[in-house]
């Protein structure tokens, strides 16, 4: 969760002189980064909610935070590079405070020095016979490895990884050919019209085929690698010192933070079409319809880009080798101006099409509704919210308050019972918008209060007196719901507004967060890139903070997520859960809460296939805490027919249909018939909706819960 904090009145308590580190423009990029290490310093330790002190002990969390972001595999690295690197250990905390980037450079220049080495032995690997018949195994568990002790050792690592990639690009054909196989046996049983094509290869032929497949895959890795520019991997080496304050305080360079606010408010100015990166070579993927790629009838799904001309006056840019996302910020930029893109069309033509870059909304970070046609004959209203999407910038952009507003209006119009609102796998967003949707729903009053720093709490309320829907309402979460998600599901259990269903508890994260631009302490106008920085913590209208424990459901169901270790208490560097005292507020009655969990577990005990699900989960997990695996090609073999075996107990599961029934709008029944993108997203999200089993279980107790309206 963040929001738009204004600082100003905050800096005032803090002599500004002590965050000023540079006062003239930096003359190269060492002098930029040091600049941003003694900048991300002094922001941590003056408006960090919770400072850590700058020590030796810091520094060796800083030191293992590192490695983990940087080779967490121990693919890389020698031991002897370890021993080296370990002289370091206890002086990240000087070198932060100085902007010395002697650790930077050291371990940033022996990671690509590795990667050109290990790029030189992969090719040695695949030019010799690759034996599928020794009797060697991988070790899958990262803290179960050591680093490489020599060269040799780390030979072997490799060439044990690609034996890993090959068999399982080999099982990935055997699974392929084996579907191939069930159609054809299929059709030809109904004696329908055969256009499957059913060609098995040997063992021997698939294994070279993978191979093949694995050497390009690894090519293609170095290649992005060589790419990345160090500039890229400073980012990494600040955050090993942010996410040692806690998790969610992070560094954010010029590009990654135009990327969040891209993603965050739900729109992009460019094309419409999705770019992507195949050998080297750029590609135009899906084109949205309706946008200027689309509209410009001469682009085409697979269409090579070979430049991109951004302004009228600039030269095109080669973009043939680039990274996506580089070519991606070339094709970006202001609403209304041109952009060319030279490409090659699937006949070897090449053209050169200039689009206006227009807004494009990113539909999938906003809310939807659908009607849902219960067995029971009533009709209740699901809405999905993805994330707490707000544009700040703009009186005018999409924030989440207002789309679920316009869904409950739409519902209201078609006279549902009830309504489901969908908050699993919202990673939270806007704390503003809490509130907002909150006095959709009841009337005013507190709906989570906030402590920074120096332990001043206050209380932030809903004002709105005017709920446009009062009827039955149910939330649904998961261990993936966090901040905003938390807030929100937190203050209707405790009004007892809503029944929370879902797993047993959600995320957990219970902080705030702020960006602050680092160009605010320096006198230049250069991007220095932004702190994305914890400064105040949030707790429930009870008192209780969501930090860790999240929100308990009312109604427990367990998924896929609950036998992980999923959430903020498996972080090593979150904040603490705490308490304080309560706020005043008037808790409603709207439903009984022993009855409808009592009703809900007794159909859950019968629902065969929930039992199945916890049943899969538990199995799946189990697989992915297993420490090593068989490279033997027989064994291996062996090990995945006994897995298919396991699976096929599964089968059911991707077969269950909820028997509920979906209506769309008459608005998108419209709009399906001219936009084709839309049609086919719609029909992916209804046919995922039938197959949802919780959904299926929300609509009982939405059901349950009667109509108040």
């Amino acid at each position: 969760m963040w929001k738009n904090f204004k600082l100003n009145k905050f800096l005032l308590l803090i002599p500004l002189t002590s965050l000023m580190f540079c006062f003239n423009s930096p003359k190269n990029d060492d002098e930029k980064m040091q600049t941003i290490m003694v900048s991300v310093k002094n922001t941590l330790s003056y408006l960090h909610y919770s400072p850590k002190p700058i020590n030796d002990a810091y520094s060796k969390d800083v030191y293992k935070h590192y490695f983990e972001l940087v080779d967490p595999a121990k693919r890389y690295f020698l031991q002897s590079d370890m021993d080296e690197f370990g002289k370091h250990e206890t002086k990240l905390d000087d070198y932060i405070s100085q902007g010395d980037l002697i650790f930077y450079k050291l371990t940033i220049d022996r990671l690509y020095q590795r990667v050109d080495e290990i790029d030189k032995i992969t090719q040695d690997i695949f030019n010799k016979p690759i034996n599928l018949q020794e009797e060697e195994s991988l070790t899958l568990e990262p803290k179960l490895k050591k680093v490489p002790a020599n060269k040799q050792e780390q030979y072997n690592e490799w060439r044990k990884y690609i034996k890993y990639n090959i068999l399982q690009e080999v099982e990935s054909m055997n699974s392929k050919e084996e579907a191939q196989k069930e159609k054809k046996d299929s059709v030809q049983k109904y004696k329908l019209k055969d256009t499957i094509k059913y060609q098995p290869l040997t063992q021997d032929q698939k294994i070279k085929k993978a191979t093949n497949e694995v050497k390009d895959l690894v090519k293609d890795t170095f290649t992005r690698f060589k790419k990345r520019k160090k500039m890229d991997w400073f980012t990494v080496y600040m955050n090993a010192y942010t996410e040692v304050f806690d998790p969610h305080t992070n560094y954010y360079s010029p590009k990654d933070k135009e990327d969040f606010d891209t993603q965050f408010t739900g729109k992009v100015i460019g094309i419409g079409a999705i770019i992507q990166e195949k050998k080297g070579n750029l590609f135009l993927g899906a084109l949205t319809i309706g946008a200027p790629a689309w509209k410009s009838k001469q682009l085409s799904e697979g269409d090579k880009i070979l430049k991109v001309k951004s302004k009228p006056k600039d030269d095109a840019v080669n973009v043939v080798g680039m990274l996506s996302d580089e070519a991606v910020r070339l094709i970006r930029g202001e609403k209304g101006t041109p952009v060319t893109l030279t490409v090659q069309k699937k006949d070897g033509t090449t053209k050169d099409v200039t689009m206006i870059r227009e807004e494009v909304a990113i539909e999938d970070t906003f809310a939807r509704s659908i009607v849902v046609n219960s067995p029971n004959g009533k009709k209740y209203g699901f809405i999905n919210l993805p994330s707490f999407n707000a544009d700040f910038e703009n009186a005018k952009g999409r924030n989440a308050s207002d789309d679920i507003k316009n869904e409950i209006i739409k519902l209201k119009e078609q006279n549902i019972e009830g309504i489901v609102l969908d908050l699993r796998n919202n990673g939270g967003g806007s704390l503003t918008e809490v509130g907002d949707i909150m006095g959709l729903f009841m009337d005013a009053g507190p709906y989570v209060q906030v402590k920074d720093g120096n332990g001043k709490i206050q209380t932030l309320k809903n004002k709105n007196e005017t709920p446009i829907w009062t009827g039955p309402l149910v939330i649904m979460q998961n261990e993936l719901s966090a901040s905003a998600s938390e807030i929100l599901a937190g203050v209707m259990q405790d009004y007892g507004r809503a029944m929370i269903i879902g797993s047993p508890q959600s995320f957990g994260k219970g902080t705030v967060q702020t960006f602050v631009d680092l160009n605010r302490f320096l006198n230049t106008e250069d991007d220095f890139g932004s702190l994305k920085l914890t400064i105040q913590k949030f707790y429930r209208i009870t008192g209780e903070s969501t930090q860790r424990k999240g929100i308990v459901s009312d109604i427990q169901m367990k998924d896929f997520f609950t036998y992980a270790e999923v959430g903020e208490r498996y972080d090593d560097y979150a904040l603490a859960w705490d308490k304080i005292p309560g706020t005043k507020f008037q808790k409603l009655n709207y439903f009984n809460i022993q009855a409808l969990e009592k009703a809900s577990a007794d159909r859950m005990a019968k629902n065969n296939n929930y039992q199945l699900l916890l049943e899969s989960a538990q199995w799946r997990e189990k697989l992915d805490k297993e420490e090593n695996i068989t490279l033997n090609v027989n064994k291996f073999n062996e090990l995945m027919k006994q897995r298919k075996a396991q699976i096929e107990k599964f089968k059911a599961l991707s077969k269950f249909e909820n028997g509920l029934k979906f209506t769309m709008f008459p608005g998108e029944i419209e709009r399906e018939k001219k936009d084709e993108a839309f049609k086919k997203k719609s029909e992916m999200w209804i046919k995922n909706l039938k197959k949802d089993p919780y959904l299926q279980e929300a609509m009982n107790i939405v059901s349950d819960m009667g109509t108040k309206s």
